[in-house]
């Protein structure tokens, strides 16, 4: 059992799928283990480090050929997979909706592609969750970034000059990026609130010590999707949200918008009439940008100033914290691997309940059903 590791190739992306940690373990289950030269460098991770560990590394043709799993933060470029074994597993975040052609040519290949983003929210599965070990990176980056780019202090302090007052930080979409955000912002001494669309998130904002900021009396406040994401409201609901949303936002120095549905383009949550009530100096950090963005105007990884407020957001977030995304990303792809690791086999077996809701392609075929029809 040959498991490989390439350097990601994608534009700005600086984690990698393994750490010197994985790859002992992987090795004391049997496997053999192959890094790609170089792929730890932007994680601040040397080859002799994985050498150490117990790993051969090589160029890419090496690391991948006759490679049973290949694992990846990003999906590979199936040019890079020729020499891999017949039926291999591509284990990664293949981000399926946007990068279909990828998918099919795996499926052509005769790969196993498994989406690590597919992962059911089920108790078991949680150590394996790719989404929320990278989004609650990302919800403690956005914050100081925001903090950065922000012109005044963070807590309120009281000096022989006078008092600074704390920031007011608004937090949209109180998911694990969300959560995380509002603990940081809290951290820093800011004036936490925080609206969902799902009404059982109330407690969570409250629990953190931050003010909940929610639509009431209206119908699909419940808000709850498929394992826990939001869904899309009603047009009452989306109204009543706006009204309520220009009277906070424009009392606020910093918002954060987390707000992603699976599969879509993320929702707009502030126009850019709202942007032109805010202070100057406000700062809007847009956690969605790489997905259509949450805010009017926002682009990614660029700074665009308008009415005064300074929109901000990264297209890939985590990778700011390639260290530590990559040590929890490598666990991720552990986790799951080693929970369905048969020694008489000698490889991992899945289930048919995770198995199938990560499970892409296999035999030459697309096989999903969110991806067929």
């Amino acid at each position: 059992m040959k498991i490989a590791v390439l350097k990601e190739r994608a534009a700005g992306e600086t984690r990698v799928a393994a750490t010197p940690e994985t790859v002992k373990k992987f090795s004391a289950l049997g496997a053999e283990m192959a890094i790609e030269t170089g792929a730890g460098a932007g994680a601040s991770i040397p080859d002799d480090q994985f050498d150490a560990a117990g790993a051969t590394l090589g160029d890419a043709a090496a690391t991948v050929k006759g490679a049973d799993i290949v694992l990846g933060v990003q999906g590979p470029d199936p040019a890079l997979l020729a020499g891999a074994r017949p039926g291999a597993w591509i284990v990664a975040g293949l981000d399926p909706f946007a990068q279909r052609a990828r998918i099919d040519a795996y499926a052509g290949a005769g790969l196993e592609a498994l989406a690590m983003e597919f992962m059911p929210r089920i108790t078991r599965a949680q150590s394996m969750d790719i989404l929320s070990s990278q989004s609650n990176l990302a919800g403690y980056k956005a914050v100081l970034e925001a903090a950065n780019a922000y012109g005044r202090a963070f807590p309120m302090m009281m000096t022989a000059a006078g008092t600074i007052s704390a920031a007011k930080v608004f937090v949209m979409g109180v998911g694990v990026a969300g959560l995380q955000a509002i603990a940081t912002a809290r951290r820093l001494g800011g004036q936490v609130s925080a609206t969902d669309v799902r009404s059982a998130t109330r407690e969570q904002i409250q629990s953190l010590g931050a003010k909940p900021v929610f639509v009431e009396n209206v119908a699909g406040i419940e808000g709850e999707g498929a394992g826990g994401y939001a869904t899309e409201m009603s047009e009452e609901y989306q109204k009543a949200q706006a009204e309520l949303v220009s009277s906070h936002i424009a009392k606020q120095d910093i918002v954060i918008t987390t707000a992603l549905i699976p599969g879509r383009a993320a929702p707009r949550l502030v126009t850019d009439d709202q942007i032109a009530t805010m202070k100057p100096g406000s700062v809007i950090y847009d956690l969605a940008v790489a997905q259509g963005g949450n805010v009017e105007g926002s682009v990614a990884d660029q700074t665009v100033e308008r009415h005064g407020v300074k929109l901000i957001g990264y297209a890939n977030t985590p990778t700011h914290l390639a260290a530590d995304a990559s040590a929890l990303f490598a666990r991720n792809l552990y986790n799951f691997l080693s929970a369905f690791w048969d020694k008489e086999a000698g490889r991992p077996v899945l289930d048919e309940e995770i198995g199938d809701a990560v499970r892409l392609t296999k035999g030459g075929k697309v096989v999903h059903e969110r991806l067929l029809g």
